[in-house]
């Protein structure tokens, strides 16, 4: 799979999140996708298989609450890491800053790691 190949479904993807639309991403998930959550944290949770990731991210987009904003995308072969921020109400501390390593084959994500930016505890 090319760059642009890979560019044009990250950029489905994000346009999925942008405009709330989820059926737009019924088509961009692998039968074989793993994706995982950066929450709860250290390590969130697994998803495997199309139907899990599908609806994971489906539930996302619908959630009226928050709201998912890409900062930069960088692809590299059949490999694209996001950075964005997502708004889970007003103001700048109701805001996360993360990024997600993707892997596409064949046209479809096959893989899918989130990881934010959190405070240590101490």
């Amino acid at each position: 799979m090319g760059h642009r190949d890979t560019a044009e479904v990250i950029k489905r993807f994000n346009n999925a999140f942008l405009e709330r639309d989820a059926a737009k991403l019924v088509d961009l998930v692998a039968d074989d996708c793993v994706m995982e959550s950066t929450q709860p944290a250290p390590n969130g949770t697994r998803y495997e298989g199309y139907d899990a990731c599908l609806r994971f991210w489906q539930e996302l987009i619908a959630d009226t609450e928050g709201s998912f904003e890409p900062e930069e995308v960088i692809v590299a072969g059949d490999r694209a890491t996001i950075r964005w921020r997502y708004r889970f109400g007003d103001g700048e501390e109701n805001t996360v800053r993360g990024v997600n390593l993707m892997h596409v084959r064949d046209g479809k994500i096959v893989e899918a790691l989130g990881y934010v930016k959190a405070g240590l505890r101490s």
